[in-house]
Order: C-alpha cells, then structure tokens, then sequence
C-alpha cells in the first residue's frame, strides 16, 4: 500500500512538472520578426512576415490572387510573375516553396509574362493586367491578357490578348480585375490616363463633357493636362472579352474594386496630392458605385463638387493618401464585425482602413478605422486566402517589398456570411437601374419620371439616368410640361446633357421660371447646376438668355453660403452682370471657409509622422493653410472681362499677391500665378507692366510654379545618394566654402528642425557639436538613412487608440491625465491633447521624423561644403574652411 502510494505520488509529480512544462511551452513567445514588430494590429489579430521578395533578386510585388489549387500567384510591377505555395497558419516554417512562372514558348530567354498591375485566377485561366510599353525584354503591351494550361501540366503555355489599353498609362493606367458576384463576368478598374475603349453598352450614358463654367487652368506642372473627361472607368466583360459595358466614369485613379454580399460594388478613389489646399481638392474616398455612376474627375481645376447632382458624392472621405488594394471581408475567418467591412488600403502613409458599410436610404452609411497601420509600410495588393487570413503585399515603385499574413486567433467566434437587409430605397433604386442596360424599354419614363423628385439622391440619380437611356422625342416635351420644380430641375439636367441647341432658349426660360426662394438649399444648387449645365453645353445658342439669367440670380447673390455663392459668382461673371466683379470682391477678402468643409476620417496632421516624406510636405502647407473659399472667388474672378474699376483691380491683384504668403500643394503657387496671369491678360496693355509688378511677379521663379528662393540654392545637377557613392567624397574635407556650406544647410531644411549656434528648429537635436561626437561617415549615414538610429529623445511615438485608430506624434509631455503631443515640425507649438484613457498602447516609431533625401538636390561640390559646415558645427574658423576665401568673410 505505502508503494502504491508512493507511485502515486510520483505519477502525480510528473504530471504536474510535465504540464507545468507543457504550460511554459505553449507561453514561450516566438521571436518577433522585427517588420512585424511595427505592426499596429486590432486585439485577438496575429501577423506573421512571410518573404521579401527584393531580397531574392525578385523585384517589388503589387499583385496577388490565388489558383484553384490554394496557391498564390504575385507579380513583379517591373518584372515576372510568381507562384507560392505557403506553408499553413501554425507551421513551423513560414517559408514558402516559390517558383517563377514560365509562360507561352520560352525557348527565346524572353519573359513570357509580367509588368502586371493587377492579377485575377478565373475561369481556369490567370487574367494579367500589363503595364508596360512592349519592348526587346517584354514584347506585351498594356491591356488585359488570359493566360491558359490547357493540356493540364500545371504550366501557362497559352497566352490570349483579350484587350489592348489606349492612352498613357503608366501608374495611372489599367489595374484591378475581379469576378461579379454571379461568378459570369470580370469587372476590371482602370485610371484616368486609360482611353474609354468602345464599349458594346453604356451604363452611364456616353455624353460626357467638361461642364464645368469655371475659368480652366490645367495643373501647372503639366500632370494629366491631355487627360479629358471621364477619368478613370469601370467596366465589366465576359471570359473571352467578347462584348464589354461601361458600368461607371469620373474617377482619378481608382486602383481595385470590391463587391459585397449586397451584390454592390465599391471602390477607392485618390485625390491629386499636388492641388492640397485649393477649394477643387477632394480627399481620397471611398466610393459606392451604383449602375452607370458618374464621380466627376476633370482635369486640372475642373473637377466637380460633390455636390453636384449630375455626379455621386463619397460613401467616406479618408483624407491624404495613395489609393490601392480594396476588398471585403467576406471570405475571411475574422469576427463578425471585420467579416463583414471594407478593406482599404493605403500606400503612402502604410494605413489598412476597415470601413462598416450600414444600408441607408438607397446606398450606404459608413464608418471607418485604422485596421493595421505601420511606417513605413507601402501597401500594394490584398486577398483574403482559402484558409480565411489576409495577405498583403508592400512595395511598388521598387520599393523594398514583402509578404505579410494576419490571422485572427482571439476570443470571438468567426462572423456569419448573412447578407444585409437592404432598405425599401435600396430595391427601388436597383428597379430604376434595370432601365441602363438593354436599350430603350417601355414604361421606363412612366417608372422613372417621378422618382426625378425623390428625397434620396441616389435613386433621384438612378432615375435621371434611365430617363437619359431613353428617346430624347419621348421625354423632351415633358421638360417643358412639369410643374414640379425638383422634376423639372433634374429632367433639365438631362435635356441639356443629350438635347440639341435648339431647346437652349426654352430649357432656361423653364429654368428662371422656378421660385428660387422657395426651394430647399439642395433644390438651390441643383438648380443653379442645371443653369451652368445648359449655358456649358450650348454656349452660342444660350447667349441671348445671358440677361434673363443675370436678372434672376442677382437678386440672391451673394447668399451668406459658401456653395450657393461659389455658384452665383460663376454663373453671374460667366453671364457678364455688371456688379458680378464688385459684389465677389467684396466678400473676396473676408470669405471663410465652412467647419467641415472636406472633413475627413483621417486628419492630416495625423499623418506627418507616419511618412517623412509626404508628411513634410503636410507639415509645410498646415503651418500656413491657404483658404479655399477666396481662392476659388479668386479664380473666378481671373476670367472676368467685365466690371472692373481702377479700385477694384489694386484690391484684386493686391490679394493674389497676398497669396503668395500661403502654403498649399505643389502646385498651389502655379494656380495662383495661371488666375493671376488670366486675369492680366484682361487688363489694357498700358497698365500690365503696374498690375504685373503689384500682383507679385517679381516673387515668381520664370515658369511661375514656384517663389524665388532669397537664399543661395543648390545648382545640382542632384542624384540619389548613397552611402556608398557619398563616403569616399567626406574622407578629406579642406578648403571647403564656409558660405556654401552654410547656403545648403539651410537650402535642405535642416535649419527648420535642428539648431546651430543657437539658431533654427527645435524638433531635432542641436548639431552644433555634431563634429566632436560622430565620425563624417557617421553625420553623412544619419543624413542619408534617417531611420537607421534614432535617438529616443527625438523619436516619434505611436499611441493606439481604443477605437482603432492611432496618433503619431512627438510626445512632449504627459501628466496623470493626457499625453501632449507635437504633430507638426514647421509648426511645433500646435499641440494635440490625447487623453489618456483613450490609449491602450505607446511604442515608439521606426521612422525618423527626419526628411530621407534631403541632400539629393546636391552635387559632389555642394554635399562636400553642407558635411564641412556639419562637422564645423557652425564654425567659420574650423579646420575645414582653413585656406577658403569665405571663412574669413562671413557674417
């Protein structure tokens, strides 16, 4: 008995030690890969780093999609394409078995396929979306290709055009490619440098136009000027690309799309970085594409308001960022609230959004937050694989380049694939859209005609467009014939944009006929949108109702509304009304911009931090916003030939010279100058050369894009740098010019951050005895990698959110309550107060605040005197500048 028990108690020991062990295994914690460890994740998500392909000679992936058999296929931007097969979530090894695909006859050496922007398994076939001008390398072109085994040995011998890609494509052209939920035919994304190739149908009918009133000034610095309406597409075909329907225009560059469980399709648009700050900007946005969507992207000035009813507005504004990977959750094993949300990605600032799509009305309600964030993290392509994860790509412009998973292993149980219940507006709006496709059909002016009026106005649209696929003959008369204002205001709409010039007289007379006083704010702008629409589109034939027109606005101008007094200004200076330059003028100077004009998920200040390199240029323009209201006045007024008095003109041209002062986009100064120019050309020849000099010329570099530098700046010609190419130039530094030296340092921005002999920046550390403690390979490696150390002291911080957001910034201090944190290194003071019962995690940045390439505007000569004044800290009598003829001579 005493043995037994004694076994006992030594089978109980072991037990416990072994599951004590046991328990110590499964709590060990493998090592974190170091690209994961920057990795902001929801609570319960896993991430795991499986390849980089850069380091493998196997260039930059920026497309993805898997075969029939679970295995990825991925594409070099400039190169191969590639299949994995990837070892399963819990694998020992995350390494995965990769292949390069060898397509079509091979005998040549030649790359059979690749230079994809946008890859889709279907149909027993790969689709290949190229990218590419067909050369000695690479013989494909851009436009869509089919790839095929069809003797079944697991290779691509058969290679199909389905359609060539007219225009200049480039970042800009063909992209995505994805099945329509019937699982018949592809839908396939393409940007605005992209050709509308002829379609067999339209949903949106094809009478585009510019129809915008405003005085056209196209971007300064030349991008997308011979780009003309309507943008960026999306269209949909069969497996063989036998017939093809335009589905919807009017976008920038709208990288991929995404159907949900609805059956309704979604899209994320991008914004044009460069016009930040002027009143014509839209933020990048996701998109609801209904049938025959228009989202009015123009080029230049010209793209229209959201406002606008004969284009749809943005489901959600994201704010700054570049556009990429959009996909639903659906196939995923995620809880049920991420099952079922919108995937975006964004490649500039390294955001996935997830956004909650609610049916409202006829189309969406949404609500959005970070899903996974990290800097830098240049996000490409997404899918959610066969085992329910999501895999994601960095990389593009050949950028370093990676493949990452994310999985879900918390608490919650994976989400249900129930459809939503779609609202009585969502079914009626999906009826009205059966008459865009087909021809003309009976009883769809009956069906459509009173829904003109409906509150929502995505079935308003819907209607509109299906009244516009029928005979102008059968509807025509009824323009003239309605009582209802909110009818007459839309089937106006539609006249002008498929009548002829005839109806130009009649349709305005019907027009100023409407109690303008009586109608809703939105009744307003629709109304005055139906005016521009007729005077655009028939511009001789409306000539003679130019004082008609003048006498019914005038009274209501200006309104005390931003957007109605955008309208008035451009209609009543368009038309030529006498007081039109007076009365704009007048409230030119004191025009406020609304609160929530152009409101975003995603504040700009929250993403200087996240990118150095885009984030600057946020930073700079933030210090100093331009307001957009005047600008847009400002604009207006620069086409003006009547109205003008001696008076009006100093005040005019004294403000475009106060303009100057502000900071927007890239090409903030270039519009400014385009409306200052414009409206010289106005002036009598004998008085250019005064209102030249007072409206700021002499500010202007020669093209007019630009405010001359007072300061000496560098000649170049610049290159990239590298470490490599750079060092061998600072190992003996004598003689160097003190001035120059001096001239660079402030020429590349560090005296904005950094202090010197007691002047400049605060942000970064004083640089003043940088040369007694670092080496010059040491100062030159810090110039040219930002990020390879940084100190603690200087670093950003990244505080998580409990609603899944997140904040970079520079903590300066924090008490028992908050965290005070400095987003803005041109604007230090500005202090953003996060509370902290809000955060659930801090850890530091892995991007230094500090701007890479910042010397690249540098020749050897000029990067040799900025090292000098750096190792100088400063000093004009340092060893370096001994035999220089400008030490001894400074200031």
């Amino acid at each position: 008995m005493n043995h037994k028990k004694h076994v006992v108690r030594i089978l109980i020991f072991s037990l416990i030690v072994f599951g004590a062990i046991s328990c110590a295994k499964k709590e060990e914690k493998k090592p974190v890969h170091p690209k994961v460890a920057k990795l902001k994740l929801p609570a319960g998500f896993v991430a795991e780093h499986i390849y980089s392909p850069g380091e493998n000679d196997q260039g930059s992936w920026v497309a993805m999609t898997f075969d029939d058999k679970g295995r990825m296929i991925t594409a070099d931007q400039y190169g191969a394409l590639y299949r994995l097969e990837i070892p399963a979530v819990g694998s020992d090894s995350l390494a995965p078995k990769i292949e390069k695909l060898v397509v079509g006859d091979q005998t040549d050496q030649k790359l059979g396929m690749g230079y994809a922007q946008g890859l889709l398994y279907a149909f027993n076939s790969v689709y290949v979306m190229v990218n590419h001008r067909g050369n000695d390398e690479f013989e494909r072109t851009t436009g869509m290709y089919r790839i095929q085994d069809l003797d079944g040995d697991d290779r691509y011998e058969t290679v199909t055009l389905i359609k060539l890609m007219e225009g200049s494509p480039g970042e800009h052209g063909p992209h995505s490619m994805i099945l329509s939920p019937d699982g018949q035919s592809i839908y396939i994304s393409a940007g605005n440098h992209v050709d509308v190739p002829e379609m067999d149908s339209y949903r949106l009918p094809k009478a585009w136009d510019r129809d915008n009133l405003f005085p056209e000034i196209k971007d300064p610095r030349g991008h997308a000027n011979d780009r003309m309406a309507p943008g960026g597409w999306i269209a949909k075909t069969d497996p063989e690309g036998k017939t093809w329907e335009l589905v919807a225009a009017g976008f920038r560059n709208e990288f991929d799309i995404a159907f949900n469980e609805n059956g309704d399709l979604f899209t994320y648009d991008s914004d044009m970085e460069w016009d930040f700050g002027m009143p014509w900007y839209r933020p990048t946005r996701i998109c609801y594409v209904p049938s025959g969507a228009e989202f009015g992207w123009r080029t230049g000035n010209q793209k229209w308001s959201p406002n606008y009813p004969d284009n749809l507005p943005a489901a959600l504004n994201i704010g700054q960022g570049s556009p990429t990977n959009v996909m639903f959750g659906t196939n995923s094993n995620f809880p049920d609230k991420y099952k079922k949300a919108l995937y975006t990605f964004d490649w500039s600032f390294g955001i996935i959004y997830a956004t909650t799509l609610t049916p409202e009305g006829a189309s969406y309600a949404a609500s959005g937050e970070e899903f996974i964030s990290g800097s830098p993290l240049p996000l490409t392509d997404g899918e959610f694989g066969p085992d329910g994860a999501m895999y994601f790509l960095t990389g593009g412009r050949r950028l370093e380049s990676d493949l990452y998973r994310v999985y879900y292993d918390g608490d919650e149980a994976p989400g249900t694939s129930t459809k939503q219940t779609l609202t009585e507006e969502h079914e009626i709006r999906r009826k009205l859209e059966t008459y865009h496709a087909g021809g003309p059909k009976a009883g769809a002016i009956d069906e459509a005609w009173p829904y003109l009026a409906h509150e929502d106005r995505f079935i308003q649209y819907a209607a509109r467009i299906a009244v516009e696929h029928q005979p102008v003959s059968e509807w025509q008369s009824m323009v003239f014939a309605e009582e209802n204002p909110n009818i007459a205001i839309q089937a106006a709409i539609a006249l002008a944009r498929h009548g002829s010039p005839s109806v130009a007289t009649p349709l305005l007379n019907k027009l100023t006929s409407i109690n303008y006083s009586d109608l809703s704010e939105t009744g307003k702008q629709n109304l005055l949108r139906a005016i521009e629409l007729t005077l655009f589109r028939f511009e001789n034939s409306a000539k003679a109702s130019f004082p008609k027109v003048i006498a019914y606005l005038d009274p209501y101008y200006p309104s005390g509304n931003n957007n109605l007094d955008r309208e008035l200004a451009k209609l009543l200076t368009y038309t030529g009304a006498e007081d039109a330059v007076s009365k704009t003028l007048a409230i030119l100077e004191t025009a406020k911009d609304d609160e929530n004009f152009q409101k975003t998920l995603t504040s700009s200040s929250d993403l200087i931090m996240r990118n150095p390199q885009y984030g600057m240029d946020i930073a700079n323009m933030l210090a100093n916003v331009p307001p957009a209201q005047q600008t847009y006045l400002a604009v207006v007024l620069g086409g003006a030939e009547k109205g003008w008095t001696p008076e009006l003109r100093d005040k005019y041209f004294t403000w475009i010279r106060n303009a100057f002062n502000y900071k927007g986009g890239r090409s903030y100064v270039g519009f400014i100058d385009r409306a200052r120019k414009m409206a010289l050309s106005h002036v009598a020849s004998s008085e250019k050369a005064k209102y030249d000099e007072m409206s700021g010329a002499a500010l202007l570099t020669g093209n007019g894009n630009d405010i001359v530098q007072s300061d000496v700046q560098p000649e170049g010609p610049g290159r990239r740098w590298t470490l490599e190419e750079a060092e061998p130039l600072v190992e003996n530094l004598s003689g160097r010019d003190y001035v120059r030296g001096k001239a660079m340092y402030a020429a590349t921005l560090c005296q904005s951050c950094h202090t010197m002999q007691g002047e400049g920046g605060i942000i970064g550390p004083d640089l003043t005895q940088l040369g007694t403690r670092f080496s010059p390979k040491d100062i030159l490696n810090s110039t040219i990698n930002p990020s390879d150390v940084i100190s603690d002291q200087y670093a950003a911080t990244v505080l998580v959110l409990n609603d899944g957001n997140s904040v970079v910034g520079r903590v300066t201090n924090e008490d028992e309550s908050n965290y005070y944190v400095s987003q803005n290194p041109f604007a230090p003071e500005t202090i953003r107060t996060v509370p902290k019962s809000s955060v659930v995690e801090t850890k530091l940045s892995e991007v230094s605040i500090m701007l890479p390439g910042m010397i690249n505007r540098l020749n050897e000569e000029e990067l040799k005197d900025l090292m000098a004044y750096l190792i100088s800290g400063g000093n004009p009598d340092h060893e370096v500048f001994k035999g220089s003829e400008t030490a001894s001579n400074t200031d």
